[in-house]
This record gives structure tokens, C-alpha cells and sequence, in this order.
């Protein structure tokens, strides 16, 4: 019997520019310290252990930006543009998506307040509200294949790991 067990990190984006009235909320980048904070973050929880065989990004400029430092600390291939990672992310898409991909280790990188509903989601209770910081990580582990509720194996963010 195959092994069914995934390992899915699910990530909020790095700090980005500021929201605001004439700003387009699609083009928001990630600011030069948002970069930096991120990059030494991911290079920390890939030294522990963090890794993806598949990235999965927002179409949104700041998630992309974030999922191409995580590919790149990681060695992964570059991050695949899912638009069920846009805001209002679309649970049951992303399952559907991801059962569909060769891969063992994924991460999802999208926005707040939709990355902590995937993560109680995931987990098997989707009452909760996990608040997640910017660039905060995720790591759950699905024994019985995604789409059944996992383990929260650990949540981090940049200012526990002190960045």
C-alpha cells in the first residue's frame, strides 16, 4: 500500500507594501525588509526540517514574491500560480488541485484571513480562527491524505524564531 502521508506548510505572505486608497492591491510587493525578514526566516525553519517538493502561490505579487524566496531557500522547483489561493481561497479547490500533483510536500502561500481558515480547515475544524502573522508557516501532517483532518505539527513566525 502506497504511502498516503503529506506534508502541507501553509504560509501566510512576507510583509508588503501598505494597502490603501488608489494603491492596486493585486501589484503590492514585498517591501526590501519584508524580503530580508522572510528569506532569513525560511533559510531558519529549513534548517530544521522545512522542505517542499511543490509550491502553490496566490496570482496576488506579494505571495509570489514570498513563494519564490521559499523556492529558492529550499531548492524547489519554481512556485506554481493557483488562483484558488487568491483571497477568498477556495478550500476544497486546493485539495482537489493539490491531490492531483506528484508530491509528498507542498506549501500553499496566500493571504489573511484565508491561510488560517485553511489551516483550521485542514486540521479538521473549520469553526476556528487561527490568526496568522506575516510570513508565519504552518506545518501539517496528513497521514490519511489531504481532504481528512491532519495534525498541526507546528505554527512559526519571524519573531519567535527572532527576525
Amino acid at each position: 500500500m502506497p504511502n498516503l502521508t503529506t506534508h502541507l506548510s501553509i504560509i501566510r505572505h512576507a510583509w508588503a507594501e501598505d494597502a490603501g486608497p488608489g494603491i492596486d492591491d493585486y501589484a503590492r510587493q514585498l517591501t526590501k525588509r519584508g524580503r530580508k525578514r522572510f528569506e532569513k526566516f525560511a533559510k531558519h525553519l529549513c534548517g530544521l526540517g522545512l522542505q517542499a517538493d511543490l509550491i502553490a502561490t496566490s496570482p496576488l505579487v506579494r505571495t509570489r514574491e514570498t513563494a519564490e524566496i521559499l523556492a529558492e531557500v529550499l531548492g524547489a522547483h519554481p512556485p506554481v500560480v493557483v488562483d484558488a489561493l487568491a483571497p477568498g481561497s477556495d478550500w476544497q479547490a486546493l485539495v482537489e488541485w493539490t491531490i492531483h500533483q506528484d508530491a509528498a510536500r507542498v506549501a500553499w502561500v496566500g493571504h489573511a484571513p484565508c491561510v488560517g481558515r485553511l489551516v483550521a480547515l485542514t486540521i479538521g475544524d473549520g469553526s476556528a480562527a487561527i490568526r496568522m502573522q506575516k510570513g508565519a508557516v504552518a506545518a501539517i501532517r496528513l497521514d490519511d491524505g489531504l481532504g481528512q483532518p491532519g495534525e498541526l505539527e507546528w505554527l512559526a513566525t519571524a519573531d519567535i524564531a527572532g527576525y
